[in-house]
């Protein structure tokens, strides 16, 4: 108890001494930059302090899909540099995220950077049609769109609607193989270490939260099942290789 409550102390100091710095990153970078320090401990309010406005997050918010997805990687969570990314209202994002830990390497928050590059890349794809290598837009087309939220809520919502998208049809529509692909498409993502997510995404599909948790459950079971195999395999080919070596100790055949 001791140990765990000095680890907390730990934590607080971190996200403490980091505050200070998301207002001085701010600064540095100018107006299209956005910095924002998450404490995951609070995951329906991670936000603790923003500065700049590039997705909209204010303190007290929620994380992203992208903290979701680091949630769900638990400690082997690394950071997440320099990626393109678009923001539902087209805003082009190049952003880094930098995960904390504390002394014993467990994850529990992230200080993001968001840069808006939106003119940049109109900029480029203008010059690129002009010199007659490329179309307006065409840079960004295939960038994926993340969903930035202060609710929590909106952001499981923005995801599932994705998912509609990708899939062009109703919910109801969807077998029961499909279904499960899509309760361990939203497990791998991090949506239910979210609070109530189940119950939103039970919601959403028209189905019972009991039969939401089946479906969770038998996704992770099958992941489960799948990682398994693959050690199996593994270890048996590690095997198989020792069986046939008939290198001598100390030398070569």
């Amino acid at each position: 108890m001791a140990a765990e409550s000095a680890l907390e102390s730990e934590r607080d100091a971190i996200v403490a001494a980091l505050t200070p710095v998301v207002d001085g990153l701010a600064a540095t970078f100018g107006p299209m930059c956005e910095v924002v320090l998450h404490d995951y401990r609070r995951p329906e309010k991670s936000v603790v302090a923003v500065a700049g406005s590039v997705t909209g997050r204010t303190v007290g918010g929620a994380m992203s899909e992208i903290g979701m997805r680091i949630v769900a990687r638990g400690d082997g969570a690394g950071d997440e540099l320099n990626y393109v990314t678009r923001t539902r209202g087209g805003k082009l994002v190049k952003a880094s995220t930098m995960v904390l830990r504390d002394s014993t390497g467990t994850v529990f928050g992230a200080l993001c950077v968001n840069l808006d590059v939106t003119a940049v890349g109109d900029a480029h794809a203008l010059l690129g049609a002009l010199a007659g290598i490329g179309g307006v837009g065409g840079a960004s087309a295939d960038v994926p769109v993340t969903a930035f939220g202060n609710d929590i809520d909106s952001v499981v919502d923005a995801i599932l609607d994705a998912h509609q998208l990708r899939q062009n049809g109703s919910w109801a529509a969807l077998d029961r193989t499909q279904r499960l692909e899509l309760f361990r498409g939203l497990d791998e993502r991090g949506v239910f270490a979210v609070r109530r997510a189940i119950e939103q995404v039970a919601a959403r599909l028209g189905i019972s939260r009991a039969s939401a948790y089946s479906y969770l459950s038998q996704a992770r079971a099958d992941t489960q099942a799948v990682t398994e195999r693959a050690t199996r395999r593994a270890q048996g080919r590690a095997t198989g290789r020792t069986a046939t070596d008939k290198t001598p100790p100390g030398g070569h055949t």
